[in-house]
Formats: structure tokens, sequence, C-alpha cells
């Protein structure tokens, strides 16, 4: 079977006993912690309209083995309260299945493990069907999605089957918050929008909403990506830029799921954690990259065709050319050893410039805009630069 080695490898242990459906296409994972509420998120995929093959839901209740009383005994509550409510909800073409609570090793617990842990089990099952574009699909505890929800993903991954993985369309829903909460998930969306399509306009090739509960990936890729990582936080971020150098990572947009803008600070950084610190006076939302540094960016990666084959006296040449702030950054990280690395590996131009942004990649990206906001350009204000992004688009 195509995942053998891979299940060897991660020692995985099989979490759910039932026999899969031979007809299963897809698999959603919810990693739950503390939570309460996720019955919520349940009864939203149970409004959802029924692709034409069998769906499986996998809860994976999970804590730290150092967790605090309250979030054990709250564990429990939830792995005895859905035993009960999976019971009247499964059918033929919807199983829910609660598993755990999962232990974790201190070290590891976070986010990453936790999704990894349901990952696994999801290739397993698919593994036992030796089904290679069987659908992961990754979902939050708070987390609702959209009625066609299921639908669109099954008819997304049928329309590009080569795709390797999706992400999927989002919103944080503000009805209920009050004016400073509202106004802080309305700039972090702002932010994500303005990062994204600045990325793009840039001509970065792989610009993309890296949102945990809103992304799909399938059995095939996910084994040979190596799986989920365990990262305490940022592991979607981490799994799907490293995704995207297997194949196209394509965008629903048919679909929406709806993020909890909850506070928090279980993680150390994400949406939860911004928006405590926006709160509390500690993070300024107003304020992000300088659209100038995209700008600079877009003239590099313009010119990247002409460093194919380059030696050190042209390469340096180049970098003249370009503005100050991108030709100290790519000086001070060394991007010669990376290009002579790259060189050596491509016989071609068109391999060149399809493994280019395997080095400068969306790390590097970050890296740079960090270099350029603390040494060129400040932070500025995000609504005036959205404004450049779009002026810049037309």
């Amino acid at each position: 079977m195509f995942a053998d080695k891979y299940l060897i490898k991660n020692q995985n242990v099989a979490l759910v006993q039932d026999e899969p459906d031979e007809h299963m296409g897809l698999i959603v994972v919810i990693p739950c912690l503390n939570e309460p509420e996720i019955v919520k998120t349940l009864e939203s995929l149970v409004r959802c309209d029924r692709p034409g093959s069998t769906v499986e839901i996998i809860v994976l209740i999970n804590h730290s083995e150092t967790a605090a009383e309250n979030i054990t005994q709250q564990n429990q509550q939830t792995k005895a309260e859905l035993d009960v409510w999976m019971r009247s909800k499964t059918s033929d073409e919807l199983r829910f299945y609660a598993v755990g609570p999962v232990v974790l090793r201190k070290k590891w617990a976070g986010a990453g493990l936790a999704r990894k842990k349901g990952m696994d089990e999801a290739v397993r099952r698919f593994n036992l069907l030796n089904k290679t574009d069987g659908i992961i699909v990754s979902l939050d505890a708070d987390t609702l999605v959209a009625k066609n929800y299921l639908v669109e993903l099954e008819r997304h991954f049928k329309k590009h089957p080569k795709q390797v993985g999706a992400t999927l369309a989002f919103e944080h829903p503000k009805d209920q918050l009050d004016n400073k909460h509202r106004e802080g998930i309305e700039l972090y969306e702002k932010y994500l929008y303005y990062y994204k399509n600045s990325l793009d306009f840039a001509g970065y090739p792989h610009a993309m909403f890296t949102i945990g509960s809103a992304f799909a990936v399938t059995a095939d890729a996910y084994v040979r990506r190596g799986g989920m990582n365990r990262r305490q936080a940022g592991e979607d971020f981490y799994f799907l830029q490293n995704l995207v150098q297997l194949g196209t990572v394509g965008e629903i947009t048919g679909t929406k799921v709806y993020p909890s803008a909850r506070l928090s600070d279980r993680v150390p950084f994400g949406t939860g954690p911004i928006l405590s610190k926006w709160m509390s006076g500690e993070e300024d939302l107003l304020k992000t990259y300088s659209f100038q540094s995209f700008i600079d960016l877009k003239k590099f990666f313009d010119i990247k065709c002409s460093l194919y084959k380059t030696d050190f006296e042209k390469y340096n040449s180049i970098l003249k050319e370009l503005p100050n702030g991108i030709s100290e950054f790519l000086h001070e990280t060394d991007f010669w050893l990376e290009l002579e690395d790259l060189n050596r590996n491509c016989s071609t131009s068109v391999a060149f410039k399809n493994r280019f942004f395997q080095k400068f990649n969306a790390f590097k990206i970050l890296k740079y805009l960090n270099f350029m906001q603390e040494n060129h350009y400040p932070a500025v204000n995000l609504n005036t630069q959205l404004q450049l992004l779009e002026n810049a688009s037309c």
C-alpha cells in the first residue's frame, strides 16, 4: 500500500477500529483541546449537503501530559458527550469518530502534533483502501462551515486531480464582538489579504492564505510531503509552504469556513494571541510592512532568469542595479551560496526558473520583509498600503 513505509516510520497506531467504507473520499480531521462547544462545529457538518463519496469526521481529543486537571476533565467530558451525540448523528454517508483523549508528550504537545496525529490516522485509513487520491481536510474545533463545504471540496479535487492540496476561503464571524474586538479582527483579515496579494504582486507563485482550519491535501501528497510537522504553532504555514514544492496548491473560493475570532493564549502566535495583544494594547494592527518592500522584491524576481549560470562578478553587477535594501539582504544572507547550489543542480533555464522559489521561498521572504522593516522601511499604515496595492494592481 502507498503509505506503508510512512506509517511504519511514524510508528502509527490505529485510533479508529471500524473498517473504512470502500467509497470513502474525504476525511475531515479536527484536533480538540478543551473545547466544550465543539458540537456547534459538528452540527455545521451535519447540515452540509452530501457529496458523492462517504465522509469521515475524526475528532482527535488531546492534551499534554502536563495539562491542568480542569483541561483533562473537560476532555474526558467532551469524549463522553461526543460518544452519545455521534451515535445519533452517524450515517452511512457521514461517519463521526471521537478518539482519545490522546496524551501528547510535553516536549511536542501543541497544535502541530495534535493535527499530525489526526491526519496520520486519516492516511492510515486511506492506506487500507490504497486510495492515494483520498482527501484529508484540516478543520478546527471552533470553526463552522458553509452548507456546500463537503461538496465543494469533492468537486474541486475531481476538477483538478493533479493538485496536491487546496486552501479554502474563510471569514471570521463578527456579529457578537464588541467594537474594539471587531476592529481587531477586521484589521487582521485586511492584513492577511494585503500580505497574500502583495506576494502575488511581487511575483511569488505560491502566495496563499495559511489557516489551519482552511486547507486540504491529498493522501498521497501528505505522505510524500512527510506528513504534518510537530510545531506548537504555525504548523499550517510550514506545512503548506513545503507542500507547494510537490505541486500546485489550489484555492477553493466557492465555499467558506468560519473560524472563531476568540481571544486565546494557547499558542505562541496566530489569530487568538494577536487579537489578545491588540485588545491589551500590545499589538498595533493598524501598521504593517511597507508596500515598497514588495515593489523592491518584484524588481528582483523580475530579473531572476538572468541569474541562471551567472558568475560571481556578474551576480554582483546585477545586485548593484537593484534597490539598496534587497542588495544588502542578499549579501547579508549569503544568497550567492544558494544560487551556486541551484545552478549546479539545474541543467536548463526552465529547471532553474521552476526551482528558484525553492531557495527564495516564503520563509526567506518573511526574513526579507522583517529585514526591510528594521533597516529601510518602518511599519506603516495598513489602509494606506492596501490602497497602494490596489493602485499597483490595476
